[in-house]
């Protein structure tokens, strides 16, 4: 961006200066009526100082602005403006952003600029998206004072570029959840499993060690030696993700959207499935089916889960139960696992998930994940000081009692639940697919 001509405008010191010397003009002319000449010679001798302060302060030459084409929501990214000046001497420059709320704060983002050892000025700074989408950084605001701190020059320059904010995978490439990936049954290297699962493999000597409810007692009469039967783990099972988009899954928990948190930890048990040879897809639903991905296999595939995920759009409108999760069972066309992440604030949409998802348990295995409501909780817990704090935890405590009400009556009915805390349904869910996977309950 090369910058123009900019205008002059006086700076908060020149007028406090004005402030507090037209006081004094007043009382010279009120006793002197003679000088009265001398209060618009000072107006004029500091509108003189705020023209060559203005001037001294020079221009802008060619802005360099660093802005990352992609992020990833709840991620920092990092901005950096580097510009040069032409014949002045500022004694700051501040600069601005201006653009979405959703990439920036409020909108606003403020750059602190430095002058470096090359004479130019140079700064950084970081936000961290809040939704996932495209945000538009629209404009550049500039601002440099003369030496004095009496004029400055003011800028706007058009940017006009997009940012695509993803969905947060920081979980999958943590050298932690790598170094456990290798190390578990599903590791990096794609080999066939022995020794876990429910379908029979071979047979082979048995070891001290093994479980002897695996001799094959039969073989071991024939051969005059014992021998035990080997498994192998289930391989290519379908697996799909629902989300509810709906408005309880777009409020807020620990600075993120909970629909959010649902995908990035959805996307760190994908990454797992795909290692172990299973097949993935991600559906998406609010008052009526939202997004359905064919089922992808192999780790190379996980991009486009990635970005097939952050079209999951925020819906401010209660979810469709019914709609959706019979569209979801009438296109599965084998036994499957159904991870649904939702939210239920009422007892009546929570009666309709329910029976919705009670007539999936019938051929699917289904497995529900919901975020601990800590608002809830510290409301519920808060000391009774005053009747309005005690009216807001007995609310908040019968909530919860309906919350746990419902949670059981899904148990009830062959449901696997999770609920936890928003940084630790990422894990909670890896470790559930894995006890599904070791007893075989998919296929």
């Amino acid at each position: 961006m090369v910058a123009g001509r900019a205008p002059l405008v006086p700076t908060a010191r020149a007028g406090l200066i004005a402030a507090a010397l037209a006081p004094v003009a007043l009382l010279v002319a009120a006793a002197t009526p003679g000088l009265w000449v001398i209060a618009p010679i000072i107006a004029l001798a500091l509108l003189a100082l705020v023209a060559l302060d203005g001037w001294l302060a020079g221009d802008t030459g060619a802005v360099r602005l660093d802005l990352p084409g992609d992020g990833e929501v709840g991620a920092e990214l990092a901005i950096a403006a580097r510009l040069a000046t032409r014949r002045g001497w500022p004694a700051g420059i501040a600069a601005a952003l201006e653009g979405d709320p959703r990439l920036l704060p409020g909108g606003r983002l403020d750059l602190a600029l430095d002058r470096s050892e090359d004479g130019q000025w140079q700064g950084t700074a970081t936000c961290a998206p809040s939704r996932r989408g495209t945000g538009l950084v629209e404009q550049l605001w500039l601002r440099w004072t003369g030496p004095l701190g009496l004029g400055a020059r003011q800028q706007r320059l058009p940017v006009d570029r997009a940012v695509r904010i993803w969905p947060n995978v920081a979980a999958v490439r943590s050298p932690t959840f790598q170094t456990l990936l290798k190390d578990a049954q599903f590791g990096v290297i794609a080999r066939r499993i022995r020794g876990e699962g429910t379908q029979f493999e071979a047979l082979s000597e048995y070891e001290p060690g093994m479980d002897r409810r695996r001799i094959d007692w039969k073989a071991s009469a024939r051969h005059a030696r014992l021998y035990a039967k080997e498994f192998e783990a289930e391989r290519n099972n379908q697996i799909v993700f629902a989300f509810d988009c709906g408005q309880a899954m777009c409020e807020p928990v620990g600075g993120l959207a909970r629909i959010d948190r649902a995908v990035s930890a959805a996307l760190a048990t994908a990454y797992v499935a795909l290692k172990g040879g299973d097949r993935v897809a991600l559906y998406g639903f609010a008052a009526r089916p939202q997004l359905l991905t064919p089922f992808f296999s192999e780790t190379r595939n996980f991009k486009r889960l990635q970005q097939a995920a952050a079209e999951l759009d925020y819906q401010p409108q209660e979810p469709n139960f019914t709609l959706a999760l019979a569209s979801l069972a009438s296109r599965l066309q084998r036994r499957s696992l159904i991870v649904v992440f939702s939210d239920f604030t009422d007892p009546t949409s929570a009666e309709l998930m329910i029976e919705s998802i009670g007539r999936l348990t019938g051929r699917h295995l289904v497995l529900f994940v919901t975020l601990i409501d800590e608002e809830l909780d510290s409301m519920a817990a808060a000391p009774p000081d005053d009747e309005q704090v005690l009216a807001m935890a007995v609310g908040a405590d019968a909530l919860l009692r309906q919350r746990a009400l419902v949670l059981s009556r899904l148990r009830s009915i062959g449901v696997d639940v999770i609920e936890a805390r928003w940084d630790q349904v990422g894990p909670r869910l890896i470790d559930a697919y894995m006890a599904i996977k070791r007893k075989g309950a998919i296929g």
